[in-house]
């Protein structure tokens, strides 16, 4: 009978492990408690120094092999803080999750990190009030977003999103429900690319989009983005709604540039030039803070994304 037992906890054991694949950190949320599961291939690169916490932490020490973390689960106490030096894949497969005292997502790793929502799948992050870092999801690194379901962000604190480079988008259905400040802020670039992507931010009490400079002098546009660091603002595809924003709707450094996609909004003007379809034909006169003005008087204004002296 004891050898009988044996074999089946062995077994059992061997089949729990199979269930993660290669290169996953497998997260399940369930109150003020997670389940980490780490690939056994992973082992040795992957530290989980939170144990069975709802507020998980995790750091990576590869530089070789990218990494895909898995979240699921429900949480109204709960956070996933992570640190590592190369590229991962952060993948959302139905979670709830909420900070009372911190960011939902706080990843210190200045490379690119990918947030996949995945297809049919709606997750909801959201983070305190008053406390001291940039965003629901604060990352250190780029920013990619991408996956065919859903994402809701409400930023209590400060930003919904924060990127310390660029932010780009495809494809996912993501909604900025409000924020304190801006609904994304990044810096280098951001980009909407060609696909399916329906972004929609509201409620904020600052901009809706901020774009800068993470260097002093602009690099110019470069063909594929690589190093690219223009505050620029590119809009080629999906829809972008902006609405209800105490700020501006897109602040930037750069230029909004727009080549494709749907906008459902008036064009900003805390730009030095907008130029694509959309500035052509909007005809509208802006003052310098924003404010799209019916009748203009004497002085300057933005018309047709271009400083206008009347």
């Amino acid at each position: 009978m004891k050898k009988l037992l044996l074999s089946i906890i062995t077994i059992t054991c061997a089949l729990t492990a199979q269930a993660v694949e290669d290169n996953t950190v497998e997260v399940v949320y369930n109150g003020t408690t997670a389940t980490v599961t780490v690939a056994s291939n992973i082992a040795d690169v992957v530290t989980v120094s939170s144990g069975t916490s709802s507020h998980v932490v995790i750091s990576s020490s590869t530089e070789s092999v990218e990494l895909f973390y898995a979240l699921s689960g429900t949480s109204d106490d709960g956070s996933f803080n992570l640190t590592g030096s190369y590229k991962c894949e952060i993948d959302l497969n139905g979670l709830t999750l909420t900070n009372p005292s911190g960011p939902a997502f706080y990843i210190k790793n200045g490379k690119r990190i990918a947030i996949s929502a995945k297809k049919n799948t709606t997750n909801t992050l959201a983070d305190c009030k008053n406390k001291d870092y940039n965003g629901c999801i604060h990352c250190t690194g780029h920013l990619e977003f991408k996956g065919k379901g859903e994402l809701n962000v409400a930023g209590n604190s400060k930003h919904a999103i924060y990127s310390k480079e660029y932010t780009s988008l495809k494809n996912l259905t993501l909604n900025i429900t409000g924020a304190k400040k801006d609904g994304i802020h990044c810096a280098e670039y951001f980009l909407m690319e060609e696909g399916d992507a329906k972004v929609t931010i509201s409620n904020t009490e600052d901009d809706g989009i901020q774009c800068e400079l993470a260097g002093e002098q602009s690099t110019g546009k470069i063909d594929g983005h690589e190093d690219e660091d223009t505050g620029n603002v590119y809009l080629e595809g999906g829809t972008l709604t902006i609405k209800d924003c105490a700020g501006q709707t897109i602040k930037t450094d750069g230029e909004i540039i727009v080549t494709g996609g749907t906008q459902n909004f008036d064009i900003p003007t805390a730009m030095n030039e907008v130029r694509g379809q959309k500035a052509e034909v909007s005809g509208m006169y802006y003052d310098l803070s924003g404010r799209r003005v019916v009748t203009p008087t004497r002085g300057l204004y933005i018309h047709n994304g271009r400083k206008f002296v009347k």
